[in-house]
């Protein structure tokens, strides 16, 4: 028997399957998590820059507003959390009995939301059963490295592209800056995946945040979200308070195009050349 010849529509709808199977998906989904990478590895630095260790005072406290004694002089930035406590009794070496330093406590978190060049201005958090803060306890941005976890990226552009490795990137790009220390993306996805976690809530409950904060032992959750604006994507990452359960600041920029992310996918391989 011979073959039936296929009508014109059939073939040309073979010819695209056979097209899609040979180039696969579109390229701007196939490489969408190497261009959020790569975006940012800009985005990164100003991170970084938002959590450089701080120490100062408090100088006034009324209502739940503290007024600190470090400002945009000394890089103080809106949205940054600082620890408040209070210095205690001296502790000494038990052989040498040499001044080994203080005991401090924990009174609260302040939340700058003005910024001024010798002072700030931040919100009062308080920890139950602690004392209110007073004038000359002192507020920093610790020097340890802040424990962070990163949550799977919320995806509203309708791409349907595999994004899943874009947690390990900024995990990378985060880690590498020994500024942070990132709990493992993959625990971190194992958990939403199950069904008891989701994104939005994250970002829009603060209690929900705080609970899950507590479960991993974080001071806060990074969201990634990709946007499209006007046919443009966007990266939006946001830094959720694990003390509050509020955003205190994001970051967006549009993605590299494809072109830039491929040419330099991880950054200890050189430069393209033309």
């Amino acid at each position: 028997m011979s073959p039936r010849a296929l009508s014109p529509r059939a073939a040309i709808a073979l010819g695209v399957a056979v097209l899609v199977l040979l180039v696969g998906p579109p390229r701007v989904s196939a490489g969408l998590a190497d261009r959020v990478g790569a975006t940012f590895e800009l985005m990164a630095a100003e991170f970084v820059k938002a959590f450089e260790p701080v120490e100062g005072l408090v100088i006034a406290f009324a209502g739940d507003s503290l007024y600190l004694d470090v400002g945009g002089e000394r890089g103080v930035q809106i949205g940054q959390e600082y620890a408040i406590f209070r210095k205690g009794a001296v502790f000494y070496h038990p052989l040498t009995e040499k001044l080994l330093g203080r005991y401090e406590e924990i009174l609260g978190y302040a939340q700058v939301r003005r910024v001024e060049p010798r002072f700030a201005e931040a919100k009062y958090v308080p920890v139950a059963g602690k004392p209110a803060p007073r004038v000359e306890d002192g507020v920093r941005i610790s020097r340890a490295r802040i424990r962070i976890a990163i949550t799977p990226p919320l995806d509203l552009t309708r791409s349907r592209a595999d994004v899943r490795r874009v947690p390990y990137l900024l995990a990378t790009t985060l880690e590498r800056s020994k500024r942070f220390q990132v709990v493992d993306p993959l625990t971190i996805r194992d958990a939403f995946a199950a069904g008891g976690m989701r994104v939005e809530e994250v970002l829009s409950l603060p209690d929900r945040a705080i609970r899950h904060s507590k479960n991993f032992d974080v001071a806060a959750w990074v969201v990634p979200v990709l946007l499209e604006r006007r046919g443009v994507v966007y990266l939006d990452v946001t830094w959720i308070s694990a003390v509050t359960g509020t955003a205190l600041f994001s970051r967006r920029q549009a993605l590299l195009p494809a072109t830039a992310a491929e040419e330099q996918r991880f950054p200890w391989e050189p430069a393209a050349s033309e």
